[in-house]
């Protein structure tokens, strides 16, 4: 997660909301990024989906099964989505994000019946040092 707070903080560097996630597979780094938002001028451009496009790329497949995802904040709908798809295994994130979480916060996607995939997840590994990273964002931009 230590790892993934860099990204986020390369991230606050750049002027994007500070996210970092990671995408990894035993011992091996497949996927990093930061939020790229703005630089791309791309509201998919999540930390999540870019380290998850890394992955894709690194392992040459498109699935990543028994894969991890170490994340900074809860991820969104769409990045929830987008780790069932890729069949990660377990996410880990940092902050909870009540606003658009879509891990627990504000829907439980990975709990969904009918869902033919099940990702063990975990919230709240070093959160207090990711949520005071958004803070300090937020409160500059104010």
């Amino acid at each position: 997660m230590e790892r993934a707070l860099r990204e986020a903080r390369d991230a606050f560097d750049r002027d994007e909301v500070p996210v970092g996630a990671l995408v990894v597979r035993g011992n091996q780094l497949l996927g990093r990024s930061g939020n790229r938002v703005e630089e791309l001028c791309d509201a998919t451009a999540h930390a999540e989906m870019l380290a998850l496009n890394q992955a894709f790329a690194t392992a040459e497949a498109k699935r990543l099964e028994g894969a991890e995802v170490f994340c900074t904040l809860e991820p969104c709908l769409q990045c929830a989505g987008a780790l069932l798809h890729a069949r990660v295994a377990r996410v880990v994130f940092a902050a909870s994000d009540p606003k658009f979480g879509g891990v627990v916060s504000l829907a439980s996607l990975f709990d969904l019946p009918g869902i033919n995939h099940r990702i063990q997840w975990q919230g709240g590994l070093l959160a207090e040092s990711a949520a005071e990273l958004m803070r300090a964002f937020f409160r500059q931009r104010r």
